[in-house]
């Protein structure tokens, strides 16, 4: 299989891990932990098993110059985005947080665009509007609007953590071209540990750790060790092959996981809205992936 496919199953297997994350998060949160004594958890989890993995695979060194992209790929791709994202749920509905969430793809375009140069080609802009439509279709589809103390305030930060996502992809895209991933992505957890620890130190230290279920703890985990350390590792991998776009647009495919989860676990109810949608994804999800001699 070519290195671009490889790329593409990393891709999808991040969705994959993400809609199930979905449904094991809320398992945890908030009853056992908080949401940002979560994040600092799961940063400095997974910081933890960078650095003792690391050594195995990269013993490159980062040269000084480009420490402050690799902060600015902490703050980005870690701080901002999990700390928005999370305090921004706690004040709108989660299923808006959701539809604002898949607008990263569409944020990409454009920063990529501006950014980087990159052709906005038509195709890619017919696929992603198709993949937006079919995945808000499907969030919002039998869903009510409750549970949104500060409606404004939430999709405000879900929206910023979008956008920080989008940077992130692109800041990130000319480390991996110039390193390995494991020579860098060490540094990025360790800055963005040492940015959401305040946030979280509080939240962290209230944990009741001697009182926490075993089926919580291994749920923990999971989210550490699969929705943090290894998607992060797998979007690497993505992005060494991959234009950030393509990358992007892989996150309409978490609420279509999320709902097959459910559908398996017999928490959900498959509906003819529901299979329209999924097509309109995957025919979105197609049309931005596919090589053509003009990429």
């Amino acid at each position: 299989m070519s290195k671009r496919n490889w790329a593409l199953v990393a891709a999808t297997l991040v969705s994959i891990i993400y809609g199930v994350t979905f449904t094991i998060a809320k398992d945890v949160m908030p009853k056992y932990v908080q949401p940002f004594g979560f994040i600092s958890m799961r940063v400095g989890g997974s910081m933890i098993l960078f650095w003792l993995i690391a050594p195995f695979f990269s013993s490159e060194k980062i040269q000084k110059q480009d420490f402050p992209r690799i902060i600015a790929a902490a703050f980005f791709g870690v701080a901002l985005n999990m700390l928005t994202f999370f305090k921004g749920l706690s004040y709108t509905s989660p299923i808006m947080g959701a539809v604002l969430m898949v607008t990263t793809p569409m944020i990409v375009l454009v920063l990529s665009a501006i950014l980087m140069k990159e052709k906005m080609q038509s195709r890619k802009v017919v696929g992603l509007l198709l993949g937006l439509a079919g995945t808000i279709t499907l969030i919002l589809y039998g869903k009510s609007m409750v549970n949104a103390p500060n409606a404004s305030l939430g999709n405000l930060l879900v929206f910023i953590n979008a956008v920080s996502y989008g940077f992130y992809l692109i800041i990130v895209k000319k480390l991996m071209d110039k390193y390995n991933a494991f020579a860098f992505v060490k540094w990025i957890y360790t800055f963005g540990f040492l940015m959401v620890l305040p946030f979280g130190w509080s939240e962290f230290q209230a944990i009741d750790f001697a009182n926490l279920p075993v089926d919580i703890i291994w749920k923990i985990g999971f989210v550490v060790v699969f929705s943090t350390f290894l998607t992060y590792l797998l979007n690497l991998v993505s992005m060494r092959e991959l234009k950030p776009t393509i990358v992007a647009v892989f996150i309409y495919l978490q609420p279509l996981f999320a709902t097959i989860f459910a559908l398996a676990l017999g928490k959900d109810q498959l509906t003819f809205v529901k299979i329209i949608s999924a097509v309109l994804i995957f025919v979105g999800v197609y049309l931005v992936t596919i090589k053509v001699k003009s990429d």
